[in-house]
């Protein structure tokens, strides 16, 4: 099985969530219109709706239940890349314009905030209070997760503790909550939804480290933004927090003086080949596999079939993926 067989597999019901993030997202106001559709229009992975879907099949599936968790779920990543972009000055992701350089940073906020919005709208057709807990407080994380990127923007005294806190609040969390509500929503036991919320924390977490590496050493057509980008924005990321440790002297004098600048000092490409070169990539690819091969331990605990093979074939997918 490719990954693009679990895809295909689920196509009539992530044909019918698509739809629901199409509906969800129309308003009468036409700007907020125009900029929530261009942010839709831009695709992507839809591996939160995925991980609902695959997570609903160890309990009662129902799309018509799981649709409105796996909506709420996409359209808040969705509005959490919208204040990112503002907050990273990103002009392009997935190679295309974002909200804030088509428009302007005030639209991409309200965007992001109207978004928000409706996925708090939708999930409130769910008669469970334990998954609007869920949500509130992992809605409360990841805007703490946020904030603290940003108070850690150009510090070069980093440590590795606080960098995966950080990972965990803004990538990890949402898709540990994406298993995990999935399998809450169709009444699967409490033990395999404590499994499914600890597969989807352990792959977020190395989906995001693989994140970082590639914005070093990726293929800036494939990414679709320039190579370097968090480091451009002060975004201190795992291998350039090795190399401040353990890198060479010269590379660490590099770093040192482009994060004291804030970027006036030093050239960023001489930078990023130092880190390339250094111990940092093939570290931050071991300690991405660490939290794989935890994620297959879980896996291991939840009861065999098709739903559970297609969560190992998601997890083989973010370990070697380029993009």
């Amino acid at each position: 099985m490719k990954l693009q067989d679990i895809y295909r597999n689920y196509r009539r019901d992530l044909r019918l969530i698509e739809k629901e993030l199409g509906k969800s997202i129309r308003t009468e106001h036409r700007q907020l219109n125009q900029s929530a559709a261009h942010l839709l229009d831009a695709g992507g992975k839809r591996m939160r709706p995925v991980f609902v879907l695959l997570a609903g099949k160890f309990g009662d599936y129902d799309i018509q239940r799981l649709k409105n968790v796996a909506v709420p779920l996409e359209l808040i990543h969705m509005a959490s890349i919208v204040h990112d972009d503002v907050i990273d000055d990103a002009a392009t992701r997935r190679g295309k314009q974002t909200v804030k350089a088509k428009w302007d940073n005030r639209i991409a906020m309200y965007t992001g905030d109207y978004i928000f919005a409706r996925a708090l709208t939708i999930a409130s057709r769910i008669d469970n209070p334990e998954v609007h807990r869920v949500l509130a407080r992992s809605m409360m994380e990841m805007c703490q997760g946020e904030i603290e990127q940003i108070r850690d923007f150009f510090d070069e005294n980093q440590s590795l503790i606080r960098y995966l806190q950080r990972i965990k609040k803004k990538t990890a969390l949402l898709m540990s909550v994406s298993c995990q509500l999935g399998g809450l929503v169709s009444g699967a036991s409490p033990e395999h939804v404590r499994r499914l919320r600890l597969y989807g924390y352990y792959v977020g977490m190395a989906f995001q480290i693989t994140d970082d590496v590639l914005d070093i050493v990726g293929d800036e057509k494939i990414l679709g933004k320039p190579s370097g980008s968090d480091l451009r924005q002060g975004n201190v990321t795992l291998p350039v927090i090795y190399v401040l440790q353990r890198g060479s002297e010269e590379d660490r004098r590099q770093i040192l003086e482009y994060l004291r600048t804030k970027g006036q000092r030093d050239s960023i490409e001489d930078i990023l080949q130092g880190i390339r070169t250094s111990d940092g990539i093939d570290y931050a690819h071991a300690l991405a596999d660490r939290y794989l091969k935890k994620a297959y331990a879980v896996l291991t605990r939840l009861p065999q079939g098709k739903a559970r093979d297609s969560l190992q074939l998601i997890a083989e997918f973010v370990g070697r993926r380029n993009y």
